[in-house]
């Protein structure tokens, strides 16, 4: 089955590097195709118009558009950690030359926003005990990576 909506990047000139490093830190992630500017585009022959690139079964594509855009925090890609260990890989591999921000929220080093989150927050936060979820929240807000087990604790009141 095709997918029938791709998420497209926009970047200045680094679109071919941005998605080797994209499918270097996703598991089973790949280059699918690279398209280059001929002699009568945009850009200078050769040069890399587009990459489409596939991570975690979904397409992307990457365009060397020019500096006319630029990435923001209105857009982000949410990552779904089943363990701390994931959290901790993912947040590693996506700061390296990037920012932190607060509750999981970071800015890999060509400007995209991620939200690197463990499964359990929304059972912490939307939990049954209401008293524990907003102990949670405060706890996750005072924190830039997540900390599954601080969550935890902050929940259980312990």
């Amino acid at each position: 089955m095709s997918q029938k909506i791709t998420t497209c990047l926009w970047f200045d000139t680094q679109a071919e590097e941005a998605a080797d490093f994209y499918v270097s830190v996703f598991d089973g992630s790949k280059i699918l195709n690279t398209a280059r500017y001929g002699g009568d585009g945009p850009g200078p022959a050769g040069q890399v118009m587009t990459v489409e690139f596939e991570i975690e079964g979904r397409k992307f594509l990457a365009l060397n558009g020019g500096p006319a855009f630029s990435f923001s925090e209105a857009v982000s890609f949410v990552i779904d950690c089943s363990s701390q260990e994931e959290v901790d890989r993912y947040w590693s591999a996506l700061t390296a030359g990037g920012s932190e921000s607060q509750c999981g929220w970071l800015k890999d080093k060509f400007g995209v926003s991620w939200q690197v989150v463990p499964s359990v927050l929304s059972q912490l936060l939307g939990g049954p005990d209401q008293e524990g979820a907003q102990r949670a929240m405060q706890a996750m807000l005072g924190m830039r990576k997540l900390e599954i087990a601080e969550l935890q604790a902050a929940y259980d009141g312990s």
